[in-house]
């Protein structure tokens, strides 16, 4: 139970920096992936509080707290469908790829050591099963805005960025589903 509640802090911590770091670098980037996997990491941040809250707590409350972070996710997603589809039709200007590229890697770096964290949490209560499936799709995330960073320099066009960004919100959705079912 301790070492449960030291590991969420931990990747509470690394999370909510990221989504700082993220949203900032995407907002100045124009970058809808950057800005998709900010505000992921801002969910999964509300989603390890929320385990942390859990802790101790009886199987059904646990439960309980892994459907929440569920929710959570699902109108995440939602929010950020409709943001592509903004972006899509409104002229947006060109993401910038570097700041894309240095800063998934970072948020990368930062995924991997929330997954070192909670490798042993992935076959436990429901609450922990939630953040491994969490983190997994942010390292995931995080590969595909880099992904887009370089597609974006090579077409000169913001359309990786948007296909990333839809990418990132359906995993976001598939992660939700996924917890859901828990």
């Amino acid at each position: 139970m301790q070492a449960d509640r030291r590991t969420l802090l931990w990747v509470f911590a690394i999370n909510a920096g990221f989504f700082m770091a993220e949203s900032v670098a995407g907002w100045l980037a124009r970058s809808m992936g950057l800005v998709a996997d900010g505000l992921d990491m801002l969910a999964d941040a509300f989603v390890y509080g929320l385990a942390l809250a859990a802790i101790g707590k009886a199987v059904e409350h646990k439960r309980r707290v892994a459907h929440i972070s569920g929710y959570i996710q699902l109108g995440l997603a939602m929010l950020g469908f409709a943001e592509v589809l903004r972006r899509t039709f409104l002229h947006e200007a060109m993401p910038e790829p570097l700041t894309m590229l240095v800063v998934s890697l970072c948020a990368l770096s930062g995924n991997l050591v929330c997954l070192y964290l909670l490798r042993k949490a992935k076959g436990g209560e429901a609450h922990m099963q939630a953040s491994w499936i969490f983190t997994s799709t942010d390292a995931k995330v995080n590969v595909g805005v880099m992904v887009a960073a370089g597609l974006v320099a090579l077409t000169g066009t913001h359309w990786p960025d948007l296909v990333v960004g839809t990418v990132v919100f359906a995993l976001v959705l598939r992660g939700a589903v996924r917890i859901l079912r828990l």
